[in-house]
């Protein structure tokens, strides 16, 4: 199938699917005679993998160790767990993080008068963060 159909079928713009083989997380497509990239039921299967495993958030280095050992029938699934577990760790962090920033939004939010002063406590707050100009 042409790469609009292998699209189509993944859920994977044909950019991405430039992209992907171009890192090596898909391999290389075999050329048609025309020149058009030739993908195979398994391709589309990689690339729904691939979307699967970045609507959880992992990212491309691990998505490639995911698919190592996806395609390997001897893998442990220890390693998989293991690899899991780390990005709960790493997705658990960022949500500290994300609470944080929003607690410290909604602080700076509660002390603005929001009206037509030209005085923003929101401003002012995120300048004092921001430390003096450079």
């Amino acid at each position: 199938m042409k790469i609009g159909e292998a699209a189509q079928q993944s859920g994977v713009s044909a950019k991405m699917i430039r992209h992907y083989e171009a890192i090596g997380l898909l391999p290389t497509a075999a050329r048609r005679e025309s020149g058009y990239r030739e993908y195979r039921e398994r391709d589309v299967a990689t690339l729904r993998f691939i979307r699967a495993a970045r609507d959880l958030g992992f990212g491309l280095d691990a998505i490639g160790d995911l698919l190592s050992l996806w395609n390997n029938q001897q893998r442990a699934s220890r390693d998989v767990k293991a690899l899991a577990e780390r990005h709960i760790a790493t997705l658990e962090a960022k949500v500290i993080e994300l609470n944080a920033m929003i607690g410290a939004l909604r602080t700076l939010s509660a002390c603005c008068h929001g009206d037509n002063r030209p005085d923003c406590p929101i401003l002012e707050g995120i300048g004092h963060r921001a430390g003096p100009p450079g």
